[in-house]
């Protein structure tokens, strides 16, 4: 909970070094666009995540299932198939073991006869929510100016109308508040025709906690929670999905 109202940024405590980890391990191997697979980023850095697992086996996926809880989504984990849904490779409101399991066994089997060169390399369970709006907060490195933090709302209002705000990492509360309120769509936020207001807090101290990320980690080029899931005041807000690129030199 964001208590301080100085204009110096805050600071909270983190786990750099489980960062610094995930990120030697990534570029140990060759890889610097990081999905899901580094949820565990955001954990460190106190970010609110959906919960959420990456499977290979079918007992694998059941016994996670049962962990996280129902209902679960479940989406195909491939670096061949950008667009899941053409492919059979989502499915939604998976409400048992039983459900689970023949979800699974029926990826495996059906998507290698729909793209037979896609290496299949599990699958993602995540917990399915109900309610909220979407929002995105991202960065960007900018030659000049350093980390350039962005936040919007999710779905179309990010890809049609590019509602979105940007601000120069580190940002204290104040300009974290900006950001949100200074989007045209905030109103959808703030409550209209009678609906609960957002969790502006949550938000704002997610945004906090990216800022401190970013500036701690100059190797992250790119950053982005798209959707973050903000409930109504006081019930939070939950990362959905992440993408994080790292610098090649």
């Amino acid at each position: 909970m964001i208590t301080d109202q100085n204009p110096t940024p805050l600071k909270f405590d983190t786990d750099r070094t489980a960062v610094a980890g995930i990120l030697e391990a990534a570029r140990a191997e060759g890889r610097y666009t990081l999905g899901l697979e580094s949820f565990g980023v955001l954990k460190a850095y106190g970010v609110p995540t959906v919960g959420t697992a990456v499977t290979k086996t079918v007992e694998e996926t059941v016994r996670e299932a049962e962990r996280i809880g129902y209902p679960l989504v479940m989406k195909v984990v491939s670096p061949q198939i950008s667009h899941k849904s053409d492919v059979g490779g989502i499915k939604l409101s998976l409400q048992n073991a039983g459900e689970v399991r023949a979800a699974f066994e029926d990826m495996m089997e059906a998507i290698p006869k729909k793209m037979p060169d896609a290496v299949l390399e599990g699958v993602q369970l995540q917990q399915m929510l109900s309610g909220g709006r979407e929002v995105i907060i991202g960065m960007v490195r900018d030659p000049t100016f350093g980390p350039m933090l962005m936040f919007g709302l999710g779905g179309i209002y990010v890809e049609i109308l590019k509602d979105v705000r940007f601000a120069i990492a580190p940002v204290n509360e104040s300009e974290a508040r900006d950001l949100i309120t200074g989007i045209k769509t905030y109103p959808l936020l703030a409550g209209v025709r009678g609906a609960e207001p957002s969790d502006i807090e949550a938000l704002a101290d997610s945004i906090i906690r990216i800022s401190q990320l970013v500036c701690d980690f100059p190797e992250i080029e790119e950053f982005e929670i798209n959707p973050m899931i903000v409930f109504e005041r006081g019930k939070g807000a939950l990362a959905v999905d992440m993408r994080l690129v790292l610098k090649k030199d």
